[in-house]
């Protein structure tokens, strides 16, 4: 097997450290609560369904060190995980810009902001009263605080509680607490009701989770990792990576692959490199794989596998209806 590096890979995983080291610090307490609302978001529908009589949020807010004065009412979103939640917390409206990879939800006001390269200057032709970045390359956030732009750096979940947290913090700085919480509360319901659904079996079902066609994975160290973990099942690539040189994205040879031939294959490139069944199978030696051979191939979305934010329970949904799709239960 080999553990070569790409640098976009190598870029996320830099990131995942960061919301590591960070992750002590970052709680989501505040200098003021908000009062509770009298009606709550449904969480499926952003801005939208945010309750219109909702008591107004006790301002100043101060959540990780990023006090907000009054409720913001234009906030530029440089993370698509974060676009996601601020949409589906009820602070879709008041977000007026977003970074070029927030595509979801279809409402969300699309930039050609670069949310691995923005500056300041360019962020701050939207006025902005609140920013949200996921990861700061060189004095993005020092330029915004000298301008007077509260940011919030929210970085790649190392797990559940920092999805919740984060979703948590947005909703204290964007006064939308008690929407945030329902949000987080249906997400833990709705997990906790795919989980109960896992069979125990005689012997765990392996999976691979492929990032593009080189074969480039993720192991279970990964945020992601943990989501299939919850469904019970075991990595075939952890051996490629156990010192955590590869931060958790080794890349696997055919022949490795081949060898351990894991029960599930799970596609995680299919919009960003056109991957599906019929493209695996006709890789050289992969008719060989029971998965091949039996359609336990999964295409999923790119989008929600590789993001941390309510979409996580879709995520989980597609693992856990894969994995009751093998016969037999042990």
């Amino acid at each position: 097997m080999r553990t070569r590096i790409r640098p976009w890979i190598l870029l996320i995983a830099l990131a995942l450290l960061a919301a590591a080291c960070g992750s002590d610090s970052d709680s989501a307490a505040t200098s003021s609560e908000a009062a509770p609302p009298d009606e709550t978001a449904d969480p499926d529908k952003g801005a939208e369904s945010a309750p219109e009589d909702e008591a107004p949020a006790a301002f100043p807010v101060t959540v990780a060190d990023v006090t907000v004065e009054a409720r913001p009412e234009r906030i530029v979103s440089m993370s698509a995980t974060a676009t996601e939640m601020l949409f589906a917390l009820g602070a879709g409206d008041q977000v007026v810009a977003v970074d070029a990879t927030s595509d979801f939800p279809a409402e969300a006001p699309v930039t050609d902001l670069d949310g691995f390269g923005a500056n300041a200057e360019a962020i701050l032709t939207y006025e902005p009263d609140l920013v949200v970045i996921f990861f700061d390359p060189g004095g993005l956030a020092d330029g915004l605080a000298a301008a007077g732009v509260p940011t919030l750096t929210a970085g790649a979940a190392a797990n559940l509680d920092d999805v919740y947290t984060q979703i948590e913090q947005l909703g204290a700085l964007t006064g939308n607490v008690g929407s945030a919480g329902e949000l987080v509360a249906n997400m833990q319901t709705d997990i906790a009701d795919l989980v109960v659904q896992i069979p125990e079996r005689d012997t765990p079902l392996t999976y691979f989770h492929e990032l593009d066609d080189t074969l480039f994975t993720l192991t279970s160290s990964t945020f992601a990792g943990e989501i299939y973990a919850l469904a019970g099942l075991v990595n075939v690539a952890d051996v490629a990576d156990e010192d955590g040189s590869a931060f958790g994205y080794p890349q696997l040879s055919a022949e490795y692959l081949i060898d351990t031939d894991p029960d599930l294959i799970f596609l995680a490139d299919t919009k960003c490199c056109g991957q599906d069944l019929d493209s695996v199978g006709a890789r050289a030696g992969f008719d060989q794989l029971g998965a091949v051979r039996d359609g336990n191939v999964i295409e999923l979305d790119d989008d929600i596998a590789s993001r941390w934010g309510p979409r996580v329970v879709d995520f989980l949904r597609a693992i856990v209806e894969a994995a009751l799709a093998v016969e037999p239960v042990g």
